[in-house]
């Protein structure tokens, strides 16, 4: 069985960003996308980031286009947007598709491993977050409307619980 340390997207520049770097360590995989309504959860997310990457914590952003085209940006563009507006420090990497033919092979992994409600495996919007814990198997799936705010004690247990 696969885990999430089996896969390795893409960096910004599209070179290999193998995800068995984080062996050991807690993930937070975001979809995400600049002009989006829960784009403020950018603050939120590297708030959580600078609160416990000390204790484990990674958070992998994924930009992503396919809801509303709320992501058009090149690399470049992404990437100056969040760390002049939102002081982003976590990784980000390529722009991925979520759902569909093109998904990028770790959403495809993440969906089955914790499908939406009613069993639905696609991804419903931009920041929609998967909490993965220090073994590379899925703890949890968010729902966007829930903010970085809201799953810090499910970091924290995981933090803890996995330890």
């Amino acid at each position: 069985m696969s885990t999430v340390h089996d896969f390795v997207p893409a960096a910004p520049d599209g070179a290999p960003h193998p995800l068995a770097q984080y062996r050991g360590k807690v993930l937070l995989v975001v979809n995400t996308a600049s002009a989006c309504g829960f784009t403020p959860h950018y603050a939120g997310l590297e708030a959580l980031w600078r609160r416990h990457r000390d204790a484990g914590l990674v958070v992998l952003g994924f930009p992503c286009n396919q809801f509303g085209a709320q992501e058009p940006g090149d690399a470049a563009e992404i990437a100056r947007f969040c760390t002049l507006k939102y002081d982003v420090t976590f990784p980000l990497l390529a722009k991925v598709e979520v759902n569909g033919a093109k998904a990028e092979p770790l959403f495809s992994h993440l969906k089955q491993e914790k499908p939406g409600l009613l069993g639905t495996r696609a991804i419903k919007w931009n920041f929609t977050k998967f909490l993965v814990g220090r073994d590379g198997r899925v703890i949890a799936r968010f729902a966007p409307r829930v903010t970085p705010e809201g799953l810090e004690k499910a970091v924290v247990t995981a933090l803890t619980e996995t330890a």
